[in-house]
């Protein structure tokens, strides 16, 4: 899923650097031999020895763009293989100043991306119930936010429903996440009984 998802967000326009904050050694090994591959984005790996979640690894990123001067971000997780480039580099361009956009994932409740501008508008919170808590803390902020709904990035993979759904899907259209459609294949799974 991380390698689909590297490749959409290399192919994204505005994106002018990737940064990958993990404490993972396997998803470490994949980040960096894709910067070896594609030099454009430049792409970094930031270890999180303590590997204490999506929010804090998050901050870490928010941390590190804005050392390199980021003026916005989108916080990704590894876990959206069907992420469209296209798709993600018009909700980029969309982003106007002082703005949260919460990019909501398949139920509506939680957040499967944050698009940021300033970088640090907000702390991120992610989590059951945090496209909501995104939303209240951007007005608290005083920043406009803004509910994003992208089909791309609608379905991360956080429970065997969900894993049945990319399977469907994929068996259907496998060059929407080539990888992960392939890691798939060789898990011999029982056929998907559709979406």
């Amino acid at each position: 899923m991380l390698a689909d998802t590297l490749n959409a967000v290399s192919a994204t326009e505005g994106i002018e650097r990737i940064t990958v904050v993990t404490g993972e050694g396997r998803a470490e090994r994949l980040a960096l031999a894709h910067a070896r591959r594609v030099r454009r984005p430049p792409l970094e790996v930031m270890i999180d020895p303590d590997d204490t979640g999506h929010s804090e690894a998050a901050t870490l990123g928010i941390i590190r763009a804005l050392s390199h001067g980021a003026t916005s971000v989108a916080l990704l997780p590894g876990d959206c293989p069907l992420l469209d480039a296209a798709e993600l580099g018009a909700a980029l361009e969309r982003l106007a100043d002082r703005q949260v956009s919460v990019v909501p994932d398949r139920h509506g409740t939680g957040t499967n991306a944050l698009l940021m501008r300033p970088a640090d508008a907000i702390g991120p919170a992610f989590g059951e119930g945090s496209a909501e808590r995104h939303r209240d803390r951007a007005e608290r902020a005083g920043h406009r936010s803004v509910t994003e709904p992208l089909a791309s990035l609608a379905l991360d993979l956080d429970t065997p429903e969900d894993l049945e759904e990319l399977r469907g899907r994929l068996a259907e259209r496998p060059e929407l996440a080539p990888a992960t459609a392939e890691a798939l294949a060789g898990l011999k799974l029982d056929a998907p009984t559709g979406s």
